[in-house]
């Protein structure tokens, strides 16, 4: 196939712009087909090579070719060219350029010059393809190279391989023919030793048992002898022993029946001397009990004058205050007299100038009037001296009378402090009287049983008894005269301790006494509560003292224990609550105690006198005071109550339990004023910002205030009067409380107002109005039954207030 060219190609001038219109030419022309004959027979199978040869030449085929081959003959596309040669570089394929970057990539690499990339093909220059070949074949002669190489070791190591394992097992099969003979020849040899070692355990041991046999016949005969030689010897010790203690214990009875008789003669006589001694001791403690006796009285005479000091103090002191009030009220009639007369002074200077100016402008200007209005001035300016002097006199008898005031108050304080002190002191008195009586009686119990124990160790040593029983009951003296002592002290003189016939041990009284006392303080110190308006812990006490027989009895510890309870219960003195609760047990027992105890005609021991205090005249009165119905109710739901005869403890008990009722109803009374001491300073004034509603408003003026101090006070008085319900305490009390508490309101109210005369105005009195008509209010709310006669307290504060 051959393409046909014009006679213009092939000048001798072949330039390379030639052959690039040539190469355009071919490009831009079709291909034609030029058949070329092999030979002139046209037969097959013959080739002429010149006759072939002049056709190529005559045909143009010869100078193409070496036209070509003197531009680039050799061409292919990239991915032949890639595909061929990327085995000459082949870091370049790493697939990240294209083919034309990577043809590039790889000429540069295998070093060729010359050569051009065209659009889609490489162009090579003649040589460079065998080049590039050669290169090839060399890359992959020695690629093949490698892989024969490594074909051959992997050949070899496996007839290796094969080799040691037939060698190895070769090797394991003769070393396991060699073990096992070894290890048949070891079992024989050991065969061979055990039949020996056997053979000669036979002979040893049957030489062994022979001479076993004939050892044991001869160690049998030497035992048996001297068996025998030693029963013999015992037996005769045995014999010797016997005559020995028959021997010792004839020596030691006589010996003992010398010494018996010896100590019981020694006993006898350190017992009367014992006796003796005791003898002498209860003489000189006779002597020691009159002069008890003598002191006892003594102190008596003194606390009866101190009762009586005390008596004619507090009447001192009530006279002066009744003198006080008195003086008091006089004074204020009299403020109130001169206070009238100042105000009729002042209407008459007003109309008299009234008249004067209404005189001068109907007489004439030419009238000489001068000389009567001096005389008029003259009359007016002496009266009004008269009324400035009268005016600076009462002021100054206001501040004596406030001096005085002072004084008495002064005074009162110190003759109250006084009498507290008395009082004191004759409560220090009754506890050393009670305390001195208590040691007499002691002295007394003790005189009498050691008197009967003489009289006793006197007859017993007369009458001759054993010594045995003797040792029994005195061991020594004055051991004994402690047992003694000790069961005098438990009221039961039981000899030999607490037993029942059958001669078994039991609790003594006085240990149950104590535990059922014990249990006692741990229910009543809870807050068991009311049961029908009843106090359960106060109905509680009255009826274990009733079934103990407490109140008869001339020395116990139980009334002691209640006065300290009830002395611990009521530290906490800042809850309402709770000394409303303790008052209502204890004033309850009291109550009861006074119903049921009276005192015994028989006693040696002097009767208490009456209290004289305020608190126990009020509870003296609890009977005939009509408010106390329900403590009577109270105490006829459990049982009549049924009267005993009151020894000296529970007569000294009465009285400590009301002083504690006392001290009770005193602090609740003193908790209530705390509360409004610091309210009734801020009453007696009245708000700046309501003075136009005080006179609009009247008694409406408490409910409207921003501060509202009355309010707060009626709020105190229904808290504590809810509190004292609760917990039902006796009306009585309650009106008591409340009656003195409004006095108390009434003397800080009305001492305000005249030691600040700024509140003396009609507004404060306006204000104090509304309060009072709340409290007025209340009364009345609050009922007679509890609130008594409070109101009527107040009358010195309500006539003030009607003044201003």
């Amino acid at each position: 196939m051959f393409v046909l060219l014009s006679e213009s190609c092939f000048s001798h001038d072949s330039e390379s712009s030639n052959i690039q219109a040539l190469l355009e030419t071919l490009s831009a022309t079709e291909p034609h087909i030029r058949c070329v004959k092999p030979n002139n027979l046209l037969k097959p199978a013959i080739f002429e090579n010149h006759n072939v040869l002049q056709q190529l030449r005559c045909g143009g085929v010869m100078e193409a070719i070496r036209i070509s081959c003197a531009g680039y003959p050799t061409k292919r596309p990239f991915y032949e060219f890639v595909d061929r040669f990327g085995i000459l570089a082949p870091e370049v394929l790493d697939g990240s350029a294209d083919e034309v970057t990577v043809c590039k990539n790889l000429l540069e690499k295998v070093g060729l010059e010359g050569y051009q990339i065209g659009k889609t093909k490489v162009f090579l220059r003649a040589g460079q393809m065998a080049e590039l070949d050669a290169r090839r074949t060399e890359v992959l002669g020695r690629s093949a190279s490698i892989i024969q190489r490594k074909f051959r070791s992997h050949m070899a190591r496996r007839s290796f391989m094969l080799l040691r394992r037939s060698a190895i097992l070769v090797q394991s099969v003769c070393r396991g023919e060699l073990t096992r003979h070894v290890y048949e020849s070891m079992r024989r040899e050991a065969s061979c030793l055990r039949i020996q070692k056997d053979l000669r355990m036979y002979l040893a041991r049957k030489a062994y048992k022979e001479l076993c046999s004939s050892a044991v016949s001869l160690q049998t005969g030497m035992r048996g002898m001297a068996a025998r030689s030693e029963l013999r010897f015992r037996r005769q010790t045995r014999a010797a022993i016997v005559i020995q203690s028959h021997c010792r214990k004839f020596l030691a009875r006589s010996e003992y029946v010398k010494l018996k008789k010896a100590a019981i003669t020694t006993q006898c006589a350190w017992r009367a001397r014992v006796a003796r001694k005791e003898l002498r001791k209860l003489k000189m403690a006779a002597r020691e009990t009159g002069a008890l006796q003598a002191a006892k009285n003594k102190l008596e005479k003194q606390v009866e004058e101190l009762t009586w000091r005390l008596q004619l103090e507090k009447r001192m002191r009530a006279d002066l205050e009744e003198a006080k009030t008195q003086e008091n009220s006089k004074l204020q009639t009299a403020l109130q007299d001169l206070q009238l007369q100042f105000k009729e002074t002042k209407e008459m200077l007003l109309k008299e100038r009234e008249a004067a100016k209404v005189a001068a402008e109907r007489i004439p200007v030419i009238q000489e009037i001068p000389v009567i209005d001096h005389e008029m001035m003259d009359k007016l300016s002496a009266e009004n001296e008269k009324l400035k002097a009268l005016v600076s006199s009462l002021e100054i008898k206001i501040v004596e009378t406030e001096k005085k005031y002072e004084e008495t108050n002064k005074l009162s304080e110190d003759r109250l402090k006084q009498a507290m002190e008395a009082e004191s002191m004759i409560v220090k008195l009754k506890t050393t009287v009670h305390r001195l009586e208590e040691k007499i009686s002691d002295m007394e119990s003790e005189n009498k049983i050691l008197r009967q124990q003489t009289l006793l160790a006197t007859s017993k040593g007369a009458s001759g008894q054993s010594p045995d029983s003797v040792t029994k009951v005195l061991e020594n003296g004055h051991h004994a005269s402690e047992a003694l002592r000790s069961n005098d002290l438990l009221h039961t003189p039981v000899k030999g301790g607490y037993e029942t016939p059958d001669n078994k041990p039991r609790r003594p009284p006085i240990d149950r006494q104590h535990e059922d006392v014990d249990a006692l303080m741990e229910s009543v110190m809870k807050d068991v509560g009311f049961s029908q308006g009843k106090p359960v812990a106060g109905f509680t006490i009255y009826k274990c003292l009733l079934h103990w027989k407490s109140f008869e009895a001339e020395r116990t510890s139980v009334f002691d224990r209640l006065i300290q309870m009830i002395g611990s219960a009521i530290e906490d003195q800042d809850s309402n609550e709770h000394m409303a609760y303790w008052l209502s047990n204890t004033s309850t027992l009291l109550f009861l105690l006074q119903k049921s105890l009276k005192p015994a005609d028989a006693t040696p021991v002097r009767k208490p006198q009456t209290a004289t205090s305020l608190f126990g005249r009020m509870a003296m009165g609890f009977r005939s005071s009509p408010s106390s119905v329900n403590l009577t109710a109270a105490a006829a739901a459990l049982e009549a109550v049924r009267q005993v005869e009151a020894k000296y403890p529970a007569l000294l008990f009465k009285q400590q339990l009301t002083a504690y009722v006392e001290k009770i109803y005193g602090i609740i009374r003193d908790n209530l004023k705390k509360e409004l001491g610091s309210l009734l300073a801020l009453c007696i004034q009245a708000p700046r910002t309501s003075k136009g509603s005080v006179l609009r408003s009247g008694r409406s003026f408490g409910k409207d205030s921003p501060t509202n101090h009355w309010q707060a006070i009626i709020d105190c008085l229904n808290s504590l009067l809810s509190t004292l319900k609760q917990n039902f305490v006796p009306p009585v009390l309650i009106q008591k409380i409340f009656t003195q508490t409004f006095s108390y309101v009434n003397v800080q109210l009305f001492n305000s107002l005249l030691l600040r005369r700024e509140c003396c105005t009609f507004s404060n009195g306006e204000y104090v109005k509304a309060g009072l008509a709340e409290l007025e209010l209340w009364c009345c709310q609050a009922k007679e039954e509890y609130a008594g006669s409070a109101w009527d307290e107040l009358k010195h504060i309500r006539q003030a207030v009607g003044f201003l």
